[in-house]
């Protein structure tokens, strides 16, 4: 039976979002904090299936409706806007959630970060996270991950990044995460994220990684 920890993480619940934002402020590595929830496109479980087909432009099928894409090709970019003259997307003009995917077990989430400025601006790098007060590192980031162009989001769009909680082992040493920071590198600031599900997620410091942002999520570089 695989082995669960309950301890203090840095969001207790959901309904501490706010509490958690103002806390986060001080350990924070940027300014803008923003409490952010599993977003409004999730099911009831908080879970996104991606589909694993092969092919170019393959789209996602998501019991909550989201539409995390996951190609085997190269894609072209959404924004019309020069990389140079987007300015880099801040929390407060994001609102980021987080989705169970695929599964059981649950062994990675979804991040997705919707542009809700009204103006264009762009995802620098992969999401800063950290998931445990015990645990002030980052979780580290996965190369293969990394998008060949920067990511610029039209008013309204998303970027994905796929996040590794566990391998999912019967014996794994795991603890339960409520509520978690995701820092936007290129400073823009920190966002309070609620862990999907009613029992939160179980994540091991010993296994998780990160992708980066991306238009959507790709077959190979995002398999990790």
């Amino acid at each position: 039976m695989r082995t669960f920890r309950s301890r203090t993480t840095v969001l207790a619940a959901a309904g501490a979002t706010a509490a958690l934002a103002l806390s986060l402020t001080a350990c924070g590595g940027g300014s803008g904090v923003k409490a952010s929830g599993t977003g409004g496109h999730g099911g009831s479980d908080g879970t996104v299936a991606v589909s694993s087909s092969k092919s170019p432009g393959a789209s996602a099928s998501s019991e909550a409706g989201a539409s995390a894409a996951k190609s085997g090709g190269s894609k072209a970019s959404p924004a019309s806007d020069a990389t140079g003259t987007a300015p880099v997307c801040a929390a407060k003009d994001l609102s980021i959630s987080a989705a169970r995917h695929n599964g059981p077990p649950y062994t990675h989430i979804v991040l997705t970060a919707k542009n809700t400025s009204g103006h264009s601006c762009k995802m620098t790098g992969y999401p800063e996270i950290q998931f445990l007060e015990s645990h002030r590192e980052n979780v580290p980031p996965v190369a293969k991950s990394k998008p060949a162009a920067p990511v610029v989001l039209k008013a309204g769009a998303p970027a994905y990044a796929l996040v590794r909680l566990s391998d999912g082992g019967t014996d794994e040493d795991t603890e339960i995460v409520n509520g978690f920071s995701v820092t936007l590198q290129g400073g823009g600031g920190m966002a309070a994220v609620t862990a999907p599900g009613k029992g939160g997620i179980a994540v091991d410091p010993a296994k998780w990684a990160t992708g980066y942002w991306t238009y959507e999520l790709r077959n190979g570089a995002d398999d990790f």
